[in-house]
């Protein structure tokens, strides 16, 4: 029995060393940060799952998972602090409330309330909206519902200055930022483009045998509603910038810092990014990252997360990239909603 005994040393060993590891890699900040798993309720019934960080004065713990991500935490805590600026985060196409929890926490260490929807069909668990009619609509409908409930039924929701509210969006969560702050894409144009100049979000639509990919079905169900609550908006690589030309962007009268990867080869500048600049024009301040992909704009990796969404190319390193950039974008917000 002996060997059996020292089998089981060796197993709790190991056990412990990860379970060290893993704390030590866990996203932490410099002030106390609350957390938590809110269910907001949708128009249709349905809730819509989201994470919001925020300061608290309750110490953190490196034990709360989001997803594949540790974050150095106070689970549920009070809040702290009043007229707190509010800003949503949207995700990419089958991201999730983690996939920029890094911006969330540092946002939150510096005194914002940060709310971040699982968009409802759209996520890493389930893409069964992708590619509908309602799939684009859908998506800014949930900005709307997600501020609304941190405005009016989220626990703490009198902390919050409601004159002071912001986005960011990457990729399909780009798109969706703009349509919040008044853009208006011509989703036909989809499948003309498709046809002409196809790029990753083709080869998605049409995975699924998506109506966008015709012209005649391309219509939608309902329009984008802006929300003239956002006051300036981050977008970074918005995916189907394209939809946006010539005049979709006309009646967007809000700060937007935009940011592109230089090998972003699932957006290409061309045909996104740089048309969204150009249609912005003074509207806009830019910021285009040598070295990076797409996926560099996702949350630094820690040892649980898979290869797939770290692969980022020769000595780019995400970790110093995401702290210049997440200071950005807090000094954006900073002297755009004073």
């Amino acid at each position: 029995m002996k060997w059996f005994i020292w089998i089981i040393i060796v197993i709790l060993i190991l056990v412990y060393g990860i379970v060290r590891y893993a704390m030590s890699t866990a996203l932490r900040t410099e002030n106390p940060v609350g957390f938590e798993i809110v269910q907001i309720p949708g128009a249709d019934g349905h809730s819509l799952p989201a994470g919001v960080w925020y300061p608290t004065q309750v110490q953190p713990k490196p034990t709360t998972m989001l997803s594949i991500v540790l974050m150095d935490v106070a689970r549920n805590a009070p809040i702290s602090g009043n007229d707190l600026p509010l800003i949503i985060i949207s995700h990419g196409n089958g991201g999730g409330p983690a996939s920029h929890a890094d911006l969330a926490l540092a946002l939150a260490n510096a005194g914002y309330v940060v709310v971040a929807p699982m968009h409802r069909g759209d996520n890493y668990a389930d893409q069964s909206a992708v590619g509908s009619v309602s799939w684009l609509t859908q998506r800014n409908e949930e900005i709307h519902t997600a501020i609304d409930y941190m405005l009016d039924n989220w626990e703490y929701h009198n902390h919050i200055g409601p004159e002071r509210i912001g986005a960011y969006g990457l990729s399909a969560g780009g798109f969706t930022v703009l349509t919040a702050v008044g853009g208006q894409p011509d989703l036909r144009i989809i499948a003309k483009h498709c046809a002409e100049s196809p790029e990753i979000v083709c080869d998605l639509l049409q995975s699924v045998n998506s109506p966008l990919l015709s012209a005649d079905s391309a219509t939608v169900e309902k329009d984008f509603l802006p929300d003239l609550r956002i006051k300036a908006a981050v977008v970074a690589a918005p995916g189907l910038g394209f939809t946006f030309v010539p005049n979709g962007l006309d009646n967007v009268h809000v700060p937007i810092q935009l940011w592109s990867a230089e090998d972003d080869i699932d957006v290409p500048y061309a045909t996104n990014t740089k048309l969204v600049r150009e249609a912005l024009g003074s509207w806009v301040e830019f910021h285009s990252i040598t070295g990076a992909s797409h996926l560099s704009f996702l949350t630094p990796c820690s040892f649980l997360a898979p290869p797939a969404i770290c692969s980022d190319k020769g000595q780019f390193d995400r970790k110093v990239f995401h702290t210049k950039m997440n200071n950005s974008i807090i000094m954006f917000f900073e002297e755009e909603m004073k």
